[in-house]
């Protein structure tokens, strides 16, 4: 996966902050993965379980950690994955779009755009719509009325953001996403027919957000639903009205938050998590995939289960329940061997009146 342009392993230390254990100057033209790599390549491993791995790699050189051996050229640093990270983005930086505004596009009223923004084909911005610096908006981009983006955001094509929705700076939002949609707010009348509870609230998103493909977030019924600085949703996530996600949260594919939820930081929900409403989820707090949470979720505590329990626990008991069938019939033939004790000891003790 290599470039047209080559650097020195020396050079790619200095910007990843790291040493060199090897040849400082041999030249790396690419970054790839293990299996992937190519000579001039250069790969990482983050975890020992890899090692084998890396003996067939082609790799030129690899990004290791500070005590794991080397076999070739390596780069030390203490988070080999972020590194790897930080490298990808050095060799393959995300070009972006030349600014102007390519027809047609529809404006509304007192719209305001900042310098150096790109509005592609098809674009619609409502009424007061204010977008900041360097702004990219993709083909079919609607922005609804009373909205802002800050700077250096970018959104891609069909994203849909209804009116009232504040996003902040270095925000990405992919193909397909809804912001603003209405929250699923019914109350049920007298005569049993549900009624809508008007939906009036708006919807903020601050900076460093990354949305996935065709998430859904609702706006408030009122006041705010509120994504905080630095949280990364994955693809088809659905969060409700006034729900409150805090910084530097993931959520991982198919995941959904009822209404009023709160979520601390650095909170991990895994692929299919599920929360009913007015949970509140502590820091740090993990939730392994395909959980079901009913009740508040301590600090720190990694979850799981359907309702979910502590960790420790659903592990006991998943390696318990392939053995349960066995179990039963042990517990069938000790009850059996009881009851025939009971019995002998009964009729030992009558004898024993008797005589």
């Amino acid at each position: 996966m290599g470039t047209a342009t080559a650097q020195t392993l020396g050079e790619l230390a200095r910007v990843v902050g790291g040493s060199v254990d090897g040849d400082a100057t041999m030249a790396i033209t690419g970054v790839a993965g293990i299996r992937e790599a190519q000579p001039g390549d250069i790969t990482f491993v983050a975890h020992h379980k890899y090692l084998r791995a890396l003996q067939a790699s082609k790799a030129s050189a690899v990004i290791l950690d500070r005590r794991t051996p080397a076999d070739r050229p390596a780069i030390r640093v203490d988070q080999p994955y972020l590194a790897f990270a930080t490298l990808l983005t050095h060799y393959y930086p995300r070009p972006r779009p030349a600014p102007g505004i390519r027809e047609p596009v529809t404006l509304g009223k007192r719209v305001q755009v900042g310098k150096d923004v790109t509005l592609f084909p098809l674009v619609t911005l409502g009424d007061d719509v204010t977008l900041g610096d360097a702004v990219v908006l993709y083909p079919g981009v609607f922005v609804g009325s009373g909205s802002s983006i800050g700077d250096h955001t970018v959104i891609y094509p069909n994203v849909s953001i209804y009116d009232r929705v504040s996003i902040g700076r270095r925000v990405v939002i992919q193909a397909g996403a809804v912001l603003g949609s209405d929250g699923f707010g019914y109350v049920q009348g007298p005569d049993g027919r549900h009624h809508k509870i008007p939906q009036v609230g708006g919807i903020r998103i601050e900076d460093d957000v990354e949305i996935g493909a065709n998430v859904c977030i609702d706006r408030a019924t009122v006041g705010e639903t509120i994504i905080r600085r630095g949280t990364k949703i994955d693809n088809l996530v659905h969060i409700a009205h006034n729900v409150e996600v805090g910084e530097d949260n993931l959520l991982l594919a198919h995941v959904g938050i009822s209404g009023s939820c709160r979520l601390g930081t650095h909170v991990t929900l895994a692929g299919q998590v599920g929360l009913i409403d007015h949970v509140t989820v502590g820091d740090n707090a993990t939730i392994i995939a395909q959980s079901g949470i009913a009740k508040d979720v301590e600090t720190n505590a990694v979850m799981a289960g359907t309702v979910a329990m502590p960790h420790g626990l659903w592990r006991r008991v998943q390696v318990a329940i392939p053995r349960l069938p066995e179990l039963l019939r042990t517990v069938r033939a000790l009850e059996q061997r009881i009851a025939a004790l009971e019995a002998s000891l009964a009729r030992a003790t009558k004898d024993t009146h008797d005589g």
